[in-house]
């Protein structure tokens, strides 16, 4: 019993080995077979897509089939260049700032003291001679035409100004009425010729102070501002002649524009006023003369007719 199991493995042994040697033939054959049945699969005619070569890959050197002819690769057609721009100079370096020294902040000026106000010169009485001129320092260049209160512009306006003192070169004189217009004008030539010898610029308008009036005519002093030399010192003037100051104050300027011949009516006019108005004033009437004294019927005549209160 024994014996015929063992006769029976070695025959399963067999069968075994057999069977296992006819599977690796089936897989071999089966391996070579495959590679066949694909290439005859592929024996066909190309398509137009796996006829056309592909392309080689940049900088690669493609293989050449046997018989094929070769194709150039087109030429690469460059980029432009952009044209080269002119090249810009470089700013030039800002100049180096220089440090100005600081200014000391200026010292508050001290206070000023009080300078005591000096009483305006008062006319002397009728008859009596002007003070001496005091010396004046004059700057710039004197104006002729100058008058000691501005001038007025309407007949009817009465103004109050101050009058300012003026150095002035004095000719006294006494005349008629009828003669007065001359008198004055002729008092104003010799002034204005003695200035000019005694090396005097006239400073301002002619003016004329009536120091005492009667029915029969007046006594007159007619003055002509001038300019003192720099220096202070009083000229030698002529024995006819002498230095004195303008009538200095409060006034009431009356304007006469008509014919010197019409005066008398400015007069009236101020008499009128100085009435109304309860002003007392002083007798000695100031006369400056804006226009030139050469016809008694000029209508254009312009006067400033000062007078003083008390």
């Amino acid at each position: 019993m024994l014996l015929r199991k063992g006769a029976n493995r070695e025959k399963l042994r067999a069968v075994t080995m057999r069977y296992f040697r006819i599977c690796v033939l089936a897989c071999a054959g089966t391996i070579g077979v495959a590679p066949t049945a694909w290439a005859q699969t592929t024996v066909a005619a190309p398509s137009a897509v796996q006829a056309s070569p592909l392309a080689p890959p940049p900088g690669a050197t493609p293989a050449q089939a046997p018989g094929a002819p070769v194709q150039s690769p087109p030429a690469a057609v460059p980029d432009p260049q952009p044209s080269p721009q002119p090249v810009q100079p470089a700013p030039p370096a800002p100049n180096p700032v220089t440090p100005q020294p600081v200014q000391p902040a200026p010292t508050p000026p001290g206070p000023l003291e009080p300078q005591p106000v000096q009483p305006p010169p008062s006319m002397p009485a009728p008859g009596q001679p002007l003070p001496p001129a005091p010396p004046q320092q004059q700057t710039g260049v004197p104006d002729p035409n100058a008058t000691l209160a501005g001038k007025g512009t309407d007949t009817s306006d009465v103004a109050e100004v101050t009058l300012s003192p003026k150095p002035v070169l004095v000719l006294s004189g006494q005349t008629s009425w009828d003669q007065g217009f001359q008198k004055l004008s002729d008092s104003f030539k010799a002034l204005r010729a003695e200035a000019q010898r005694a090396g005097l610029a006239v400073a301002g308008r002619p003016l004329t102070l009536f120091v005492e009036t009667t029915d029969e005519g007046f006594r007159f002093d007619a003055m002509l501002p001038v300019a003192i030399p720099p220096g202070g010192q009083a000229p030698t003037v002529g024995t006819d002649f002498r230095m004195s100051t303008s009538p200095a104050g409060a006034a009431l300027r009356f304007l006469h524009q008509a014919p010197y011949d019409d005066i008398d009516s400015t007069y009236e006019t101020i008499t009128a006023y100085l009435e109304a108005k309860n002003i007392v004033v002083k007798d000695a009437f100031l006369e400056e003369y804006v226009s030139d004294l050469a016809d008694p019927g000029d209508p254009n005549l312009e006067i400033n007719v000062y007078v003083q209160p008390k």
